[in-house]
Order: structure tokens, then sequence, then C-alpha cells
């Protein structure tokens, strides 16, 4: 970025809104999973715009229909018939695992998040919502208010009351020295403690892994535990999917199926990748849950023609090209390489994830303790060497986020990983 426009950027927009680099970065074009900026300096890009550049940079098929569509009519809103949005809510909700399943469409994950939150207190007739400890579920204010992350919290001001539940992270807190079995009965219990101490509130909301947070997760099977339990009580779950989901994970199309032995959750958000870049959001809910709003709604920009067009080709392409089998087979490369990596460096103290979404947690050599400065000088030298990758973490951001476009070949792996390889050992 030239310093005459980072000067009119800080004239101009919040002091809030987060720059990365010390230099800050000015992208400007793209093509696979590359992005080149304003000097013409190459990289290889391993955050995908905060994961949403889902399968490549400037990919013709949804380059193609998003000027096809603007050509014709780019929006109407949902007072109208619209085809596309018809045609892409028939596909979600055939791949979402929800029977009878309805399907809304925002501009982001954060108003998914909200639609959410909206329709449960709605059809719960309650505003109690538990959340997991250490969560993102996007900068709204009824987001805010279910976001367990102080480093994203600005306000303790919400319309809802929330009810922080154990278990999103298990390399961290008091039941972290158990094994996956007895974390997760003692998350059940505590669940089951904190429900006997409130009236029933209205959803569980959760992330299958824990995006902003560091991309942390619990053991396979907790949410399927915990459904158990909230559907005695006829709990919603709500999983937030705007960073899992569409086969980010390798395993599952939907973060939630390792999770899934109890059912699919009550509803499913999702945004981020479907749109390639594009600003789509969604819900899917069951109908009854869906169709429990006694007022009017309607969304001005959610569902518009151009944006459904990208959506449509970007999700032809990914499933046309097995692009969650490539996120399991080129992502299981990666990580294995990034764990061969993190055992000769000592600032690292976890490298996890699945798929094509990999943390790296920094801390100072020998503790526990969290490492901001460490991760903040790996971005940079990751940056020096031609490699773009994302920070987050809970108590303080000291995790690596690695999230490339799922198109990554095993080569791009190679050589992102060999750069990061020379970022953690410069620390």
């Amino acid at each position: 970025m030239t310093p005459d426009l980072f000067g009119r950027h800080r004239a101009v927009l919040p002091e809030w809104l987060a720059l990365y680099y010390e230099d800050p970065l000015e992208i400007t074009h793209g093509e696979g999973r590359h992005v080149w900026d304003a000097a013409g300096n190459k990289y290889l890009d391993f955050f995908g715009g905060i994961l949403t550049t889902m399968t490549a940079h400037a990919l013709p098929e949804v380059a193609k229909a998003v000027g096809e569509q603007a050509g014709r009519i780019l929006h109407s809103s949902t007072l109208y018939l619209n085809r596309p949005m018809v045609e892409l809510a028939e596909r979600v909700a055939c791949l979402s695992g929800i029977p009878d399943a309805r399907v809304f469409f925002t501009t982001s994950g954060t108003e998914a998040n909200d639609t959410a939150l909206l329709l449960a207190t709605a059809y719960r007739r309650s505003n109690t919502i538990l959340a997991m400890r250490n969560s993102y579920h996007g900068r709204s204010f009824s987001a805010v208010g279910v976001t367990g992350n102080r480093g994203w919290s600005p306000t303790s001001l919400s319309p809802l009351q929330t009810l922080y539940v154990h278990g999103g992270v298990r390399t961290r807190g008091p039941y972290a020295h158990l094994d996956d079995r007895g974390f997760t009965d003692a998350c059940v219990d505590d669940l089951k403690d904190l429900l006997g101490h409130t009236r029933a509130p209205a959803a569980l909301i959760a992330e299958p892994v824990q995006g902003v947070g560091g991309f942390t997760s619990p053991p396979d099977g907790l949410y399927a535990a915990f459904r158990e339990v909230l559907h005695e009580r006829g709990i919603l779950w709500i999983a937030d999917e705007v960073q899992t989901g569409w086969g980010r994970t390798g395993e599952h199309f939907w973060g939630w199926q390792a999770h899934g032995q109890n059912g699919p959750p009550d509803i499913v958000t999702f945004a981020k990748g479907i749109g390639n870049g594009m600003s789509v959001g969604g819900v899917v809910a069951r109908a009854e849950i869906m169709n429990c709003l006694d007022a009017n709604s309607i969304s001005t920009f959610g569902g518009t023609q151009v944006t459904m067009a990208a959506g449509l080709a970007n999700l032809a392409y990914l499933l046309e090209h097995d692009l969650q089998g490539n996120a399991r087979r080129v992502g299981g490369l990666l990580l294995e390489r990034l764990r061969a990596v993190a055992a000769r460096v000592p600032h690292v103290r976890e490298v996890r994830g699945r798929g094509l979404m990999i943390g790296v947690e920094l801390t100072r050599p020998g503790t526990d303790e969290a490492a901001p400065e460490a991760a903040s000088a790996v971005l940079e030298e990751a940056r020096a060497g031609g490699l773009l990758i994302g920070k987050g973490g809970g108590h303080d951001t000291s995790a690596l986020r690695i999230a490339p476009p799922m198109s990554l070949t095993v080569a791009e792996a190679e050589e992102g990983a060999a750069i990061l390889e020379r970022a953690l050992r410069s620390v």
C-alpha cells in the first residue's frame, strides 16, 4: 500500500478497523491461489480473504456467471420471484442434511447468525442462549453478545442472556488433562449442571471448529452428546458453519457431521466461501422453525441475483472438482509437514486442524503463555517470503491461521510450508 493510500485510510475509516502488517498491503488482483500487491509483488495466498476465496481467485466459471447475470439484472429484492435464489436454495437445502429444510439468504455470516438467533428466540420464546467459550459469531449487536472471545467483544450490552459452556478448546481449560472420552463426559456434566440453574434456553450456538479462536475444536462427538441433552429439553442446536462449511475440513461437507450421531442441527448458518468473494450468507432450518416469525421480514440485498449466480457457479465447481476430497488429501499432507516443522521450533505449542483449516499456536518457549508478538513476527516474515497467512486466538492472538483456497495443489502446499518454516525459525 502506498503511504498516501494508508494516510487516506486512517483519515476516513475507524481506528478499530484492523489492518495486517506494519506496512499495510494493498492487494490489486489474483489468480488461482496467488495474489499481487500494488508494487507488483506476488504472494501465495494461504488465508483467502478470511476463508472467503474458497475455490480460487478469478475463477473463470464464477466470473463468467457474474458477468452474464450482471448483463441481465443485478438486483430486485426478495419482494419478487428470483430464479437464481430459488435454484441455489434448492441445492443448499438438499446438501444441508436438515429434513424439510427452508433457506434464507443474507449478505454475511454475521447477518446469518443474527437471523438464526432471531428464529431460535422467537420459536422458543426465550432470550437465553448457550454459547461456547473462545467462540466468534460476528460483529452485529446480537452476534457480539454470544461471542466468547474478549478480543472481539467490544461491549457487554446485549439483547440476549448468554451462558458460556466448556468444550470448544481441547487442549486448554479445566478438562484439558482428560482423555477425549473423559473430556466429553466432563463437558456434558458441566452443561447439565448449568441447565439445572436456569430456565431452558432457546438454543446452543457453536462453531464445529472455532475460526477466529485459532482453529480449535473439541473431540468428535462432543456436540452430538450435547445434542442429546439439549433435545430432551427442547433446546435448539445452531451450527455456525460460516468457516467450516462446503467441505473445507476435508472429512465432511459440514463441520457438524463430525458430531452427527444424534442427528443434524436444527439450524445451520453459512457464508464466506459459498460466494467465493461475493457477499453471500444464509440460514437453513426446519420449516417449522424458519416459518415461526409472525411479522413481516424481507431482505433487500440477501439473495440478490448476481450473488446467487456466483454461488451457483462456485458450488457447482466445488462439487464437480471434488474440492472436499482435495482439502482432505492436500490438507492432510500440509498438516503433517507443519507438524514436522513444529517439532523443531520451540515457539510452537500445537499444530491442529483438519482439511485446509490449520492452526499453529505459538507460546513463549517452555510455557503455555501466549506469544502474540511471535505470531505478528511470523506473519511479517511469511509475507516477506511471499506467503499470506492469518492470525487468531482466544486469550491472546497467538495462533497462525492457515486456510488456502480449496483447489490448492501439492506443490503449492510444499512451497507454502517451506516459507512458513523459514518464518517460524526466524522468530
